[in-house]
């Protein structure tokens, strides 16, 4: 699930999934923060869920998918849509 705020001069995004689908470590990586695996690490939430935000610039379209331990690549579901392998984000 993707949460915005729309601040001043920027966006901040949460990136929100379950504690535990999939098991194990998860990071949001994209164009955002040059595909580091780990640089927006989701940590749990007092309501079950995971989640990190993330500021981005405001007006610009980015490409990210989540990495899960065991190089488990997947995509959000709430998206803005999908530039080939990758979820796309509009702020």
């Amino acid at each position: 699930m993707l949460q915005r705020s729309a601040r001043k001069n920027r966006t901040e995004v949460t990136f929100v999934l379950p504690a535990d689908e999939p098991a194990g470590e998860v990071s949001v990586v994209g164009d955002f923060n040059d595909w580091t695996p780990g640089a927006h690490s989701l940590t749990p939430r007092p309501d079950g869920t995971r989640a990190v935000t993330v500021r981005l610039e405001p007006q610009r379209v980015h490409q990210f998918r989540y990495l899960a331990a065991g190089d488990y690549w997947f995509n959000e579901e709430e998206a803005d849509g999908r530039e080939g392998p990758n979820s796309r984000l509009t702020t």
